[in-house]
């Protein structure tokens, strides 16, 4: 103990526990484990025989007289018990049973006769154990000699004298496997080797002399295994098995309950209660300490009053001080005391590290008492306001000679802004300096420390900075020394085992020697801010030490660069610094001495400068319990995929005040913690946050609220649940079998945390005792009962838990018959449940068979019958397999209870079927809802359920395909009193499936909702709609020019109400109202403006009108570049000079031309806005052209008449309009092309007005004519026979006389038969007239003749001419007057008799009946016409002629 101070110690000062050897400490433990003498009588150290204190290296080495090590020196040291009286063991004993012992013992009240007869003592103590080493030495060194002379020994593998037997132990105790073997051994745990530095104070593994034993300390559930032990040589391996089973006293539930107490445990029996002189103890601690609150700096002291009866004067039990299962020591930071009835533990000055879960021990022989609570630890007032607190836990890694990783833990206040990082300080011990070891913060929570001295030791401390300030600094770290590991190693090493003499001779020097290539140099650690690596010493190095160079090299490039060029490293460690975040490098060691520079390690792959450790995620959803009046049991779903976590960080805030108080200060690396201190009858919220070296994650979501009030009572109408039932087989194997039952009809008011089962062996119908078949409590209702018998016989019961307790066991279930299942079909699906039950539905869900068969599952069937029906009138609900573990069955009758089962196939066929579910009535019930589906006004979809009958534990909880919703990335959840929703947060195929809710703790409230592909695009149509509101448009952004060559922009809208607003965008750059843009906005109308006076090439570009109503909004663009701008400015430009032009005379249509009927050219432009004083000029080729009847001006028209054009008449044409208001001109260019379609029209006309070609016979021969209104020198025709162009000659010529065009054939023959054609061209497609002079020339029709050409009559005589006609048939006679048929009437009696005659009279003629006339003979083998003029005249007329 602290206050105690063994007799050897007295007068050593300098001692310290390092330098003893294992055979010493093995002494000085028995020793401290039987004193019996109190604290008070060792509290004055004697000096009188100290030892000089300058010896600078205790050793236990002895030397002659040349300095030459001969062998060991013996320590004094204090027996153990069992020779503190001087005698053997078998003396001991028999002393002890005699009543002159107990007298004597009685004697040694007074402290002077104890202290007289410990010196007395002392010297027979000391000879007999140098008595026995000097033996056991003899025995060492006689054992290796038998092994040198008995070579067999050596040629076999290792064989166990003595092999490790199997123990069961209850929780808490510590066990002892022992084993005896030659050589050394490993130990292994389930196959995985044990090491005792990983879990201090928790394994201890010991060999001496062959005999190996490992002790584990406070069993628990988890140390349940199969322990392995392994010796090997060179011969061959061998192993020896133990197990070790861990139980617990029966009735408890929770892991902290009392333990029992404990016993002693060999690998040979379990001794019982061991009495110290023959009294067994009982311990007992009161006026316990309870769960404190302290605060950095303080000093708290934490102590209990420990009663141990029967109360011996002197005897002194063993007193142990625990943090987190860790047991502590007297240090500056930690003060023990043991007063004789009341344990102290006082923490000196308060630190983050001291806050956890302190365990006070108490040991006596006859076991031992525990007491535990939590001490929590507030961070100091920042000497900065929004300061962060101070980091904690640090502590040194991997050190070197010239270099040390120090690492530390992140606090968890801020000061409520962000860590920019931290500052790590160093201070050489002894000294009081501090140095700052980095210039910029670090975020990462590890940092190399470079620039030590070697052989130094040092201590370190952490600050963190945020924007506000710099941290108080952390707790220092422990001493450590810059040294090679190799030294630090041999420095805390023990003595070697005695195996003689022990001689130290040294070698001769060698040759200087280059050392080789470093070894597996590696990348250990990377961050943005340094790189560590990390290598092996060469093989090749000499005696010499040697150094190292570290090169890099940029990634893809050959250029190597030296690092530390100045002071190589001495360790085979190097922290690199200042790299280029996000760059990828390579690196290479040389190992250097006096003899030169290696040659260079080999690369390491690219490493890319950045965190390699990613921040953990936020932990999962928080759930708070409640526990107590003053706390809260707040557990949470651990952070996925979270490397090297560290813990986490818990926060508490009060309903409302939105202010958050962190519940620990100190991570915690479980998932359940117990937040004390919070305020009775308050609500509170919690969040949760994962920390690792990375950073820390950010807050979960908010807890539910919580009332903060003892979680178990009466009051609160909790009870144990009521026991399961309908256990059934699932699958048996041959040495276990899987269970399935029923949940309870009551759950006691709580949610049900496990199931607890129990198994008892049936033989000839005889029930056994009950087993347990697990310890924790198991979530499902189904379990495997393990390590039963093959063809046995077993009964089993199930106990249900809630947070009031264990309820009572089941009935015990029917006897089963453990045997291996062999069949080929599925066993029973399990688990049926019946949810969303209406008036003509339900939903029946179900899990798959544990036994699958000899193949997979591939479906189910579900038969149904009414509850009250026979077996035989099951029937199937569906014919097809379903593929699905739930399915909606339909079509009930109202009313009606109805049963179910459930049977799985694979492809052996249909298996075993399930238990049938509990008679269920088809009904409403009522209050019942129904989910709906929500888009609300930001397009949030989201499914809402609402229950009315819930209870204050009942929850609802959500389930996608009838499994529960655990993801939340896609899906979250939000419940508030007696409605939940689940809102989806990305929408997408994904989401497609069932999602149902059901209510706990209520009469089966649940409801489904089916999301289909196509529901699901009409909902996210209605979301977009929602989320981005559309204001409808009448009209898209257009644009139109208006007077003046003015530009208007302008769009309608459908509606928009008065707070709606318009910005007016141009090239991506709002515009507003001002000398170029004018704006106008009708909200009545919703029509939308923007006019510009003109447009220049600064204004090519994208026009948009950007609409906001509300949250509605909407767009329109036009884009003008390129041709479309340009043409839109030629128009404004021409709309502006026009409407200028027009503010004087001014061309309304500009000049141009038209041919008349006659063939008469008219030039001619219609004008405006003219007056009297406004003149007209027309020019041609720059030449007035005079005023003279040609030209005309009415209604607005200027006229310029050609009538008989020709070439003369190409020219450029001008008109030009003048007067006070200005003048404007029209040009007309009939040059070139221009006058060529100017006469292709006249030639058009000319064409159009020919008459049918004719025939006529002539004196010569045959004449083929036809008139046109108008022949123009300039008018091209051709004539044509049989489609061939006619080669004119002395026979056949073509000529013009007056208006007729003509073809004469002289003397025509037969071969002049055939279709003849004139064709006039016109400059497109041309005009041709034909006619046929076929071989019947003497039939066709013809006109003999009797006709003059002109008759000239007065007005008023008669005219009578007559003609003679032929042809066969008698041809049809029509006369003609200017082209225009003409019928007989009074006035003009026309006659065709005899078919020969045909005569024309006008009884008395007038100036109309002026005229050309023609007759016009018609039969089937051809036409002919007689022309004549008729002219009449009026004497008096004639008479002034003639004068």
């Amino acid at each position: 103990m602290s206050g105690s101070i063994p007799f050897y110690q007295k007068h050593h000062l300098h001692y310290d526990r390092g330098y003893r050897s294992k055979e010493t400490q093995s002494k000085v433990s028995q020793y401290q484990a039987s004193s019996r003498y109190s604290a008070s009588a060792h509290q004055t150290p004697d000096h009188r025989l100290s030892p000089s204190p300058k010896r600078a290296k205790p050793t236990y080495l002895a030397v002659d007289k040349d300095n030459q090590i001969i062998g060991y020196v013996v320590p004094i040291f204090r027996g153990s018990q069992e020779f503190a009286t001087g005698l053997s063991d078998t003396e001991e004993a028999r002393v002890r049973d005699t009543a002159a012992y107990m007298a004597r013992r009685d004697l040694f009240t007074s402290g002077l006769e104890m202290e007289r007869s410990e010196l007395s003592s002392r010297k027979e103590t000391m000879r007999e154990s140098a008595e026995r080493i000097t033996l056991n030495k003899r025995i060492h060194e006689h054992e290796e000699h038998f092994k040198r002379m008995n070579e067999d020994s050596l040629m076999h593998a290792p064989e166990f004298v003595i092999k490790p037997r199997s123990h069961t132990v209850w929780e808490k105790q510590c066990v002892r496997l022992h084993c005896t073997v030659i050589f050394n051994v490993s130990s292994y745990k389930n196959n995985v080797a044990l090491d005792p530095l990983a879990n201090p104070g928790k394994y201890k593994i010991e060999s001496r002399y062959s005999v190996h034993s490992l002790e584990i300390n406070k069993c628990d559930f988890d140390d349940t295994a199969q322990y392995r032990v392994s010796a090997m040589n060179a011969q061959g391996e061998l192993s020896a098995f133990a197990s070790v089973v861990v139980k617990r006293f029966k009735g408890e539930i929770d892991e902290f309950l009392p333990a029992p107490r404990h016993f002693a445990v060999t690998s040979f029996c379990i001794v019982g209660p061991v009495s110290e002189y023959g009294i067994t103890f009982q311990t007992h601690i009161v006026d316990k300490f309870g769960v404190s609150f302290g605060r950095e700096g303080e000093t708290m002291s934490l102590g209990c009053t420990v009663i141990i009866y029967p109360a011996l004067h002197r005897y002194q039990p063993e007193v142990e001080w625990y943090r987190d299962d860790v047991l502590l020591s007297p240090s500056k930071w930690t003060h023990m005391h043991w007063s004789g009835d009341r344990a102290t533990l006082t923490l000196t000055h308060l630190n983050k590290e001291d806050e956890g879960l302190y365990t006070l021990r108490v040991t006596t022989k006859s076991g031992y008492e525990t007491y535990s609570a939590y001490v929590f630890v507030r961070d100091a007032d920042a000497e900065v306001e929004g300061a962060p607190a101070a980091p904690l836990d640090v502590r040194c890694l991997d050190a070197n000679k010239d270099y040390i990783i120090v690492a530390w833990k992140q606090p968890a206040v801020d000061g409520g802004s962000s860590i920019l990082g931290y500052f790590v300080d160093r201070c050489e011990v002894g000294t009081t300096h501090w140095i700052q070891c980095n210039d910029t913060p670090v975020k990462f929570a590890r940092f190399p420390v470079t620039g030590l001295v070697e052989g130094r030791s040092y201590i370190f401390r952490v600050r963190a900075v945020n924007k506000s300030g710099i941290s108080r600094p952390s707790r220092v770290s422990e001493p450590v020394a810059a040294m090679d590991p190799a030294d630090r190693a041999r420095m805390r090493g023990t003595s070697a085992p005695w195996t003689g003499q022990i001689i130290v001779t040294e070698e001769e020097p060698a040759e200087g020697i280059v050392p080789g290539k470093p070894l597996d140099l590696q990348v250990t650690e990377a961050t943005k801010n340094y790189v560590v690596l990390s290598w092996k010493p060469p093989g090749e190095k000499g005696l010499e030490g040697v150094m190292y160079y570290v090169e890099k090299c940029v990634s893809g490039t050959d250029s190597w660069q030296r690092v530390n060029t100045e002071i190589p490293v001495k360790s085979p460690r190097f922290a690199l610094f200042d790299l280029a975040e996000g760059k990828a490098y390579r690196f290479r060691v040389r190992c250097c001495n006096s003899a030169g520079v290696g040659e260079p390690s080999d690369p390491t792959e690219a490493t890319t400068v950045g965190d390699k450790l990613d921040i953990p995620s936020a932990p999962g959803k928080v759930i708070p319990t409640r526990n107590t009046d003053t706390s809260v049991v707040v557990s949470w779903e651990a952070s996925r995929d979270a490397k090297e976590l560290v813990g986490y960080y818990i926060e508490g805030s009060i309903v409302g005040s939105n202010v958050w108080e962190p519940c620990n200060n100190k991570p915690v690396n479980v998932t359940r913690f117990i937040c004390h201190g919070l305020i009775t009858g308050e609500k509170y919220v919690f969040r949760v946050r994962a920390v690792n070296a990375a950073g820390i994650s950010q807050f979960s979501q908010e807890s539910e609220a919580v009332e903060v009030k003892a979680a178990i009572g009466d009051a609160y109408g909790i009870a144990s649940p009521a026991p399961p039932y309908g256990i059934t087989v699932l699958e048996c194997v041959r040495d276990s079998m899987v269970l399935a039952w029923k949940q309870p009809t009551f759950i006691g008011g709580a949610d049900i945390t496990g199931y607890f089962v129990d198994y008892r062996e049936v033989i000839d119908g005889v029930p056994g005792k009950w087993h347990e078949a697990n310890i924790k409590a198991v979530s499902e209702r189904a379990y495997r009962v393990s390590d039963l018998k093959e063809n046995k016989k077993y009964q089993f019961q199930v106990r249900a838990a809630n947070m009031a307790g264990v309820g009572i066991p089941s009935l015990p279930s029917n006897t089963f018959l453990c045997e291996e299942w062999t069949i080929a079909v599925p066993g029973p699906p399990y688990d049926l449940q019946i949810r969303e039950v209406r008036n003509d539905s339900l939903v029946l869900l179900w899990k798959p068979p544990v036994y699958q068969g000899r193949d997979p599952v591939n479906g189910f069937y579900v038969d149904i019958k009414e509850a009250d029906a026979p077996e035989e009138a099951w029937r199937g609900v569906n014919t097809k397999a379903l593929e699905k573990t739930y399915t909606k069955i339909k079509d009930l009758k109202e009313g009606e209870k109805y049963v179910f089962r459930v049977r799985a196939q694979n492809k052996a066929g249909v298996g075993k079927v399930s238990d049938v579910t509990e008679p269920v009535p088809a009904l409403t019930k009522p209050g019942t809802k129904e989910i709906v589906v929500d888009v609300d006004d930001d397009g949030v979809i989201s499914l809402n359920f609402e229950c009315g009958n819930m209870t204050p534990d009942s929850k609802f909880v959500w389930s996608k395909n009838y499994e529960e919703i655990t993801d939340t990335s896609r899906l979250s959840t939000e419940t508030k009193g007696t409605k939940s929703k689940v809102v989806f947060n990305r929408p997408g195929e994904e989401d497609i499936g069932v999602y149902s809710c059901l209510v706990t703790h209520t009469d089966g409230a649940s409801s489904s909702y089916t999301l289909s592909e196509e529901e699901l695009k009409r909902l996210l149509e209605i979301s977009h709609d929602h989320k981005f509101p559309i204001i409808p448009l009448k009209s898209d952004l257009a644009v139109e020019l208006l007077e003046k060559g003015r530009v208007r922009f302008w769009l309608q809208a459908e509606k928009i109400s008065n707070n709606g607003r318009v910005d007016y965008v141009f090239n991506d750059n709002v515009v507003s109202q001002g000398e170029k843009y004018k704006m106008n906005f009708d909200k009545n109308t919703g029509v939308i403006e923007m006019t510009m006076e003109s447009l220049t090439p600064a204004d090519e570009g994208t026009y948009t009108f950007q609409l906001q109503d509300g949250k509605a909004t909407n767009q329109s663009s036009l884009v003008l570049i390129g041709d479309v701008f340009k043409q839109l400015q030629k128009e404004s430009e021409f709309q502006r000079k026009e409407y200028f032009r027009k503010q004087g005379p001014h061309f309304i249509e500009y000049l141009s031309w038209e041919v008349t009927p006659e063939c008469c050219v008219v030039l001619k432009c219609k004008v405006g806005n003219m007056k009297k004083e406004t003149s007209a000029q027309w020019h041609k080729d720059r030449h007035q052209i005079k005023v003279d009847e040609h030209l005309g001006f009415a209604e607005g028209v200027l006229k310029l008449e050609i009538a008989q054009i020709s070439k003369k008449d190409a020219g450029v044409y001008e008109v030009i309009l003048k007067d006070d208001r200005g003048q404007d001109t029209s040009t007309l260019n009939l040059t070139d092309q221009g006058f060529k379609d100017l006469m292709n029209e006249v030639f058009s006309v000319i064409a159009n007005s020919s008459t049918p070609l004719k025939i006529t016979s002539t004196d010569e021969g045959i004449r083929l004519y036809t008139f046109v209104s108008y022949y123009n020198d300039l008018l091209q025709v051709t004539w044509h026979y049989k489609d061939s162009a006619i080669a004119f000659s002395d026979r056949i010529k073509s000529g013009v006389v007056g208006e007729q065009l003509w073809l004469q054939i002289k003397e025509p023959t037969e071969k002049d038969m055939g279709k003849y054609a004139i064709e006039f061209y016109d400059g497109k497609g041309g005009l041709r007239r034909t006619v046929d002079l076929s071989g019947q020339g003497e039939n066709r029709a013809r006109v003999a003749g009797g006709l003059p050409d002109v008759v000239t009559i007065q007005e008023g005589k008669a005219l009578n001419l007559t003609c003679n006609i032929s042809g066969n048939p008698v041809p049809e006679v029509t006369w003609l007057k200017n082209d225009r048929e003409i019928t007989s009437d009074e006035h003009c009696i026309l006659k065709f008799e005899s078919g020969k005659f045909a005569s024309f009279t006008i009884t008395g003629v007038n100036t109309s009946d002026s005229g050309k006339y023609s007759i016009l003979v018609k039969n089937k083998y051809g036409t002919e016409s007689g022309d004549f003029t008729v002219s009449v005249f009026i004497p008096e007329e004639a008479g002034s002629k003639k004068k």
